[in-house]
């Protein structure tokens, strides 16, 4: 009978007897197949967390949290550094190596850039590149012990941090060293104070993660670094040429962090040997592996680190509106920091099981 009905209501034209109940499962079934495929991304559960935390400290403290000056800090000051940085070391974790490094490659590229004005009179923009250089330089460095003479990286960035550190304490005296508001005509394209200008750590994070999410997705590099990290052995016999691979990320690791440097010392007029060192370079690691990356190589996410700089950014900038002390604060940011790795670290186990809900 009910097929007699669906019959003549396909004639007259009329939805089938019967298919609301039928649209209603498929309804349900699209929508649970779509949380599925949600839960499945790699980048899904910090992306939840991000969400959350941004929608909490903006009801709580719109006020104050949803302000332009506070856009600023948190956007351009905080996560743009983090994010930076973190788009190499996704590169580096995924190919099985990481920069300890970076930080103080961080610290010392603004020098450079700094003594090659001030002694050589060598112009802004062309000192800006050497600075850029530098940290080029540096991750080739860091490339040529790991890969080369086969130090493990943690140890050998460890080696260069140091030095890059001492060089920073020796040229400067240990003192910070003042960048005259006359270099702003190149520095506003780092960033300085004030609008748009001030926006300009945004735009190059942005651009950034855009770019190296397409090349880590889309291109023979991008394959080459995750077939390094995930079958090291496997990818030698496939002809890959796993140290270049492995030197051009150092390389790219080492560029990024002297870009975040050199956008720093613009931004605060200031070019000094406390600037960088572990924190930018831990907050960036941190950033990666809660976004998705891999410890031990072989799969990683640069919009998952994008996103993981924003949770850290969003807790510090956060935590300081709420009016926190101090004194407990490097508790609530660790256990933060735990509860979201560990969150990730289970539900990419479900997800692997097939019980992503």
């Amino acid at each position: 009978m009910s097929d007699a009905v669906d019959s003549a209501d396909k004639v007259l034209g009329r939805p089938a007897s019967g298919g609301a109940g039928r649209g209603g499962n498929g309804a349900g079934r699209t929508l649970v197949g779509g949380l599925g495929a949600f839960g499945r991304q790699r980048e899904a559960t910090v992306l939840v967390v991000t969400v959350a935390l941004l929608a909490y400290f903006g009801i709580s403290y719109h006020s104050s949290f949803l302000s332009q000056v506070n856009a600023v800090d948190l956007l351009a000051e905080l996560m743009a550094p983090i994010a930076i940085i973190a788009i190499g070391e996704v590169m580096l974790l995924i190919c099985g190596e990481i920069d300890i490094s970076v930080g103080f490659i961080y610290t010392f590229a603004p020098f450079v850039m700094y003594f090659a004005i001030t002694d050589y009179h060598v112009p802004v923009p062309l000192a800006a590149l050497l600075g850029l250089l530098t940290g080029v330089a540096a991750g080739w460095v860091n490339g040529f012990i790991t890969v080369t003479l086969g130090v493990p990286s943690f140890i050998a960035t460890i080696g260069t941090g140091f030095v890059l550190l001492g060089l920073a304490l020796v040229v400067s005296r240990a003192e910070p060293l003042p960048v005259p508001s006359s270099w702003d005509s190149t520095g506003k394209w780092f960033a300085i104070p004030g609008n748009p200008w001030q926006w300009a750590p945004l735009v190059w994070t942005v651009v950034l993660v855009l770019i190296f999410h397409l090349v880590l997705t889309r291109t023979r590099w991008g394959l080459y670094t995750i077939s390094a990290g995930g079958n090291l052995l496997g990818a030698r016999e496939a002809g890959i040429n796993v140290g270049r691979i492995k030197y051009g990320n150092f390389m790219l690791t080492g560029f990024l962090g002297a870009l975040v440097g050199i956008q720093a010392a613009f931004y605060t007029s200031t070019v000094d040997p406390s600037a960088g060192g572990y924190t930018p370079m831990f907050y960036a690691v941190i950033a990666a592996v809660i976004g998705g990356t891999a410890m031990l190589g072989g799969s990683g996410t640069i919009i998952g680190a994008f996103l993981g700089a924003i949770v850290l950014a969003t807790l510090t900038d956060g935590f300081d509106i709420a009016g926190i002390s101090a004194n407990p604060l490097s508790i609530i940011f660790g256990g933060a920091i735990l509860i979201a790795m560990i969150a990730n670290v289970q539900l990419t186990r479900l997800r692997q099981t097939g019980r992503t809900l």
